[in-house]
């Protein structure tokens, strides 16, 4: 029984510390700019190819 009760408390207390990373994740703002990722995608190549050409 005291097993369950130790699970139950670290369970509780992992669960607590992933709450407060993403508290503080949403409050540093990291969040904030959910275009810039949908438009990176369509540039990705073009960058890629631009640095490979520079290599060569």
């Amino acid at each position: 029984m005291s097993v369950i009760l130790i699970l139950i408390l670290v369970s509780l207390v992992v669960a607590i510390a992933f709450l407060t990373a993403f508290f503080w994740a949403v409050k540093s703002g990291q969040f904030d700019d959910t275009y810039s990722p949908s438009v990176r995608m369509l540039f990705e190549d073009r960058v890629k190819k631009e640095k490979e050409a520079k290599d060569d």
